[in-house]
């Protein structure tokens, strides 16, 4: 959620350091700030701010701010309010310390730390004076009080006492090339400089785009000690560890805007692309597709596994959640596998039968996404040993701790509100519907070769759907002035409802809740007047003469429809009711063409209102705390 980047060198990191900072602008954050161990002064100096990176860069340039170690960071508040007293990176004096004495410890940290309170009255006795209402800025102190000249060691010691989730990057004054480093519960990657001679520490491997693409991911427990010219890392029994270097393209030219306005419009247009590259080489539906970038035993591969289960169980959050939720009516009707969607922050925190013989499945753009890694974690926990991930980082936990992975290929995705990536992982999530019904016996030839067909057309379809966008802003004109707003949708097109609601909270502001269209007249119908917008998705699919039913109660009441209505379910424009026509009915993908008019709503409606589009407030991009 927060960001975090390290670095030891022989040059000036300060630049460094700051872009690094700037790639990872787009994970959200409400402060941000820099520490470095100042050459031949044998102290550190921090620059911190509560506004953008480039007021931080500013400021640094203003103050010469140079080093060549050095700690970064963006943060995302959970522990205190955005204020420049918590904004890190955090300091420690020492024991009746103050802000007139010369700092000897310096770390960021990305996570939560579930004793801060234990520890912080531990050592406000010992004579710890806190500046912050952070829990971060009791490890600083913890990391101090047990400093015996190795800051390694005393790092090795004090996560021993740590609980909750964690990446830290730490300074001594008294070392002045060393960086030291931690993980639980959180990513923290290493980077080794090109000519080996220069590391860095990185939460996201995007940070380091530029810099180098040699990149060690971190496990859970490690600490790594970073030197000039050499790293060792130590795992959590305190064992040196090797750690493999991947070579990484880290894609920093993602970041480019181009001709359009926000990030967000960028990823709404970048579907067909992004449909198209998470398609690429899918000639025929096999269960192989799934073991690409897994780590599966002999015996325990893709076939062997889809033959062995009985059920599936669908672990996610937030936007994945709702393609877990669309997956569910593919997976029962196509596959006929009993299949569970389950939030991961409640599953894991609930009685549940688990099942051997279930496909644990596992849904994230990131791959990072705290809840659902440690609901992943908890379903291994109770011997559920089948595992997959649909996820878009092929470097990522999730897919490191899935046995198996359908690897999207959306690209960076920076707008904090997600788009590309659901409409990839719906794809994914398609196919293994296909894949689950081959091994079954349940899909013909033909009937493979339809849907693969229906799905290469997928991103010509795509494309007719974004010519609506004119359409769409007629629509967004009418929102803007509105507070609340109500989506209907029934059967495959509920999820997409819900999705729909979702999008336009995320980024307008706009209280909005969806409802399966069915349950309208037990209890949200008591909501239905004319300032109340009733967005309907309206295919030409089974239900459709339910859902006119359910419309007619919209209108009877005074209400006032949107529906997006396929081009021949006799739904026409009249008082009361505006249609947006789509260009083709695409039977059970028809979820991936729906969603997208209602992504551009909240977009446009976003922009009419005012409000920062790629960055709303109180919500980060990749959620790495609970």
């Amino acid at each position: 959620m927060c960001g975090i980047v390290g670095a030891v060198s022989t040059r000036n990191i300060v630049p460094i350091l700051v872009q690094g900072l700037q790639r990872l602008e787009y994970r959200g954050y409400d402060s941000c700030g820099v520490a470095v161990h100042t050459p031949g002064a044998g102290g550190l100096r921090r620059v911190r701010g509560i506004a953008r990176v480039a007021d931080l860069a500013a400021q640094c340039e203003r103050e010469d701010l140079q080093g060549h170690t050095g700690i970064a960071h963006t943060r995302w508040a959970t522990h205190g309010a955005p204020a420049l007293d918590n904004a890190h990176p955090h300091f420690s004096m020492g024991p009746h310390g103050d802000e007139g004495r010369p700092a000897r410890v310096t770390l960021v940290h990305n996570g939560i730390i579930e004793n801060h309170e234990e520890l912080r009255a531990e050592l406000q006795a010992r004579g710890y004076r806190f500046a912050s209402q952070t829990d971060t800025e009791a490890i600083v102190h913890l990391i101090d009080s047990l400093y015996g000249g190795d800051l390694a060691e005393a790092v090795q010691a004090a996560v021993q006492r740590l609980r909750g989730s964690y990446s830290i990057a730490v300074l001594h004054r008294d070392e002045p090339q060393r960086l030291v480093g931690a993980r639980q519960g959180s990513p923290l990657v290493l980077g080794v400089g090109a000519d080996g001679k220069e590391h860095f520490l990185a939460s996201d491997a995007m940070a380091l785009a530029g810099v180098t693409d040699q990149i060690v991911y971190l496990e859970e427990g490690d600490v790594v000690d970073v030197q000039l010219g050499k790293t060792w890392a130590f795992d959590r029994s305190g064992q040196r560890a090797t750690r493999p270097v991947r070579t990484v393209q880290a894609m920093s030219g993602a970041a480019e805007l181009g001709p359009y306005r926000h990030y967000m419009q960028k990823e709404i247009f970048e579907q067909p692309r992004a449909i198209a590259d998470t398609l690429e080489g899918v000639e025929a539906v096999v269960p192989e597709l799934f073991e690409a970038a897994s780590n599966h035993a002999p015996g325990e591969g893709a076939h062997a596994t889809f033959k062995a289960i009985r059920q599936i169980l669908i672990l996610a959050c937030g936007t994945s959640y709702y393609a877990g939720c669309v997956a569910k009516y593919w997976l029962e009707g196509i596959a006929k596998v009993p299949t569970q969607v389950e939030i991961a922050s409640e599953y894991r925190y609930r009685d549940s039968v688990p099942d051997a013989d279930a496909l644990v499945v596992t849904i994230s753009q990131s791959g990072e996404t705290a809840d659902t890694l440690a609901a992943l974690r908890h379903a291994q926990g109770m011997g559920m040993r089948h595992t997959l991930t649909v996820c878009n980082v092929a470097t990522s936990a999730m897919v490191r701790e899935c046995k198996l992975a359908y690897l999207t290929r959306a690209g960076v995705e920076i707008g904090v509100a997600s788009t590309k990536a659901f409409t990839t992982q719906l794809a994914g999530l398609f196919l293994l519907t296909l894949a689950l019904a081959q091994t079954r016996g349940l899909l013909t030839d033909a009937q493979e070769a339809a849907h693969l067909k229906a799905m290469r057309h997928l991103p010509v379809a795509l494309q007719a759907v974004l010519a609506l966008e004119p359409q769409v802003i007629t629509w967004a004109e009418q929102f803007a002035a509105k507070e609340n707003a109500l989506f209907l949708g029934r059967g495959l097109h509920y999820p997409v409802a819900q999705e729909g609601a979702l999008k336009l909270k995320e980024i307008t502001y706009i209280h909005a809740e969806a409802y399966a269209a069915g349950e309208l007249k037990h209890g949200p119908l008591a909501l239905v007047t004319n300032a109340m917008p009733v967005v309907t998705v309206a295919p030409n699919d089974a239900l459709l003469e339910k859902l006119k039913s359910n419309m007619q109660e919209v209108r009877a009441r005074g209400g006032v429809l949107y529906a997006l209505a396929d081009a021949d379910t006799r739904i026409d424009s009249g008082e009361g009711l505006n249609v947006i026509r789509m260009p083709e009915h695409y039977g059970p993908l028809s979820p991936i063409l729906h969603v997208v008019p209602l992504q551009l709503l909240a977009y446009h409606t976003a922009v009419a209102r005012g409000t920062d589009v790629d960055k709303p407030r109180n919500l980060a991009k990749s959620v790495t705390v609970e």
